[in-house]
């Protein structure tokens, strides 16, 4: 068979494919689903967490010095997500997604957006500093942090060998889109989805004193929105301190 014919086959497989999904209890693997009709349905709230310039990091930087950039980027939000019950299922390039679920899902996940902020700003910027060559191109360490949540279906695509997870569903699409705004310091961005689900402790902040609380989000207006999306908009340009020891 020629890669002409493959190619037609491949598709016409794919549109001949009746689906069988189930409905899920925990992040699949991709091995826990079938690479034919296999699929889950999930209810998520997904996170990413995206460097930003990463363009301008690559061709303005030293290979070496953009690579630990994002390589840093990388680990500790991956750490950060995990810490708070999230699982890691993609990469993409100097992105990544994290999925939370249960009743406190987005609760997790904005805590986790908090922490990975005070980590750009506390850490990276920091200890990334002794390299003049950021100062020289005018380069300051910044991300974008996005959450959407609700039902999504997970599917394994692609060949034997060589296939993964893909996860279907307004959430994730919404959450890469919101991680990807730069305005101003604000870094993390959630739908009215997530924010009616919030609690007390990430809704509000509490000076040691316990005096005087502020809320820690605005509304905010997606000029850029989805057609169609008429979703309430926050966003918050607030840190949250990890826990020591």
């Amino acid at each position: 068979m020629g890669l002409k014919e493959g190619i037609e086959a491949e598709v016409d497989g794919v549109l001949a494919t009746s689906w069988s999904p189930r409905e899920g209890r925990d992040v699949p693997e991709a091995e826990d689903v079938a690479l034919g009709s296999g699929a889950v349905k999930l209810d998520v709230a997904m996170l990413y967490a995206d460097l930003a310039e990463s363009t301008r990091i690559a061709m303005t930087l030293p290979a070496w010095l953009a690579a630990e950039i994002a390589k840093a980027f990388l680990a500790t939000s991956c750490r950060i997500i995990r810490y708070h019950g999230g699982h890691i299922r993609s990469f993409d390039g100097d992105r990544v997604m994290g999925v939370f679920i249960g009743d406190d899902k987005c609760v997790r996940a904005a805590k986790a957006a908090f922490q990975i902020n005070w980590t750009v700003i506390h850490v990276l910027r920091p200890k990334f500093s002794k390299y003049g060559h950021l100062a020289e191109n005018g380069i300051v360490i910044n991300h974008g942090t996005g959450i959407d949540a609700g039902q999504v279906f997970v599917a394994r695509t692609g060949i034997r060998r060589n296939n993964d997870l893909v996860w279907i569903g307004r959430a994730p699409n919404i959450a890469a889109k919101l991680a990807s705004v730069r305005e101003s310091t604000y870094t993390t961005y959630v739908t009215d989805v997530v924010f009616s689900q919030l609690d007390e402790h990430t809704y509000y902040h509490y000076p040691p004193d316990r005096s005087a609380k502020r809320i820690m989000w605005e509304l905010w207006e997606w000029r850029d929105a989805p057609a169609k999306m008429k979703d309430v908009i926050y966003r918050s340009n607030w840190w949250w301190r990890p826990p020591s020891g």
